[in-house]
């Protein structure tokens, strides 16, 4: 019965994090295309509560200027990061072994306690994500926060 239950948990707790993620609908097509332009990517240094530190890689105009708003301290508004991981190293994160998708980061102000991970822990237990730990490999690090924007590599 009790693994019953836990199953069942995870499996909530997945299906609210993916309704979160998505966000509302917005009457656009499913990639996003009427509301996004080719932009330039942006790169940012987030910190979590360890005080390591992660490159994230951002392409949609409106999240780029969110993120500099943080950065600036023009705005509190949704200051941590969300998003989809990778198991892969990306070329403006080479200290660690996975990276944001781009298309999945987002903002948030509270999130559910399932895909809340420090950037070390996720990387020791990196081949446990996407099951219980993070399932669907959504990585949300409640600590996190943008510290600067830094030059593409």
């Amino acid at each position: 019965m009790r693994r019953i239950t836990t199953k069942i948990g995870v499996l909530a707790a997945a299906a609210l994090l993916a309704v979160t993620a998505a966000g509302p609908a917005q009457g656009e097509p499913a990639n996003g295309a009427a509301h996004r332009t080719k932009a330039e990517a942006a790169y940012f240094v987030m910190t979590d509560i360890t005080h390591e530190e992660f490159v994230i890689q951002l392409t949609d105009p409106a999240k780029i200027q969110h993120a500099r708003d943080l950065v600036n301290g023009e705005t509190t508004d949704r200051p941590h990061v969300v998003g989809r991981i990778l198991k892969r190293q990306a070329p403006y994160n080479p200290r660690w072994s996975f990276h944001y998708n781009q298309d999945t980061i987002d903002f948030f102000d509270v999130a559910i306690e399932v895909c809340d991970a420090s950037t070390p822990y996720v990387e020791d237990h990196l081949d446990e994500a996407g099951g219980a730990f993070l399932p669907g490999l959504f990585w949300c690090p409640w600590s996190s926060r943008l510290v600067r924007e830094v030059p593409a590599p």
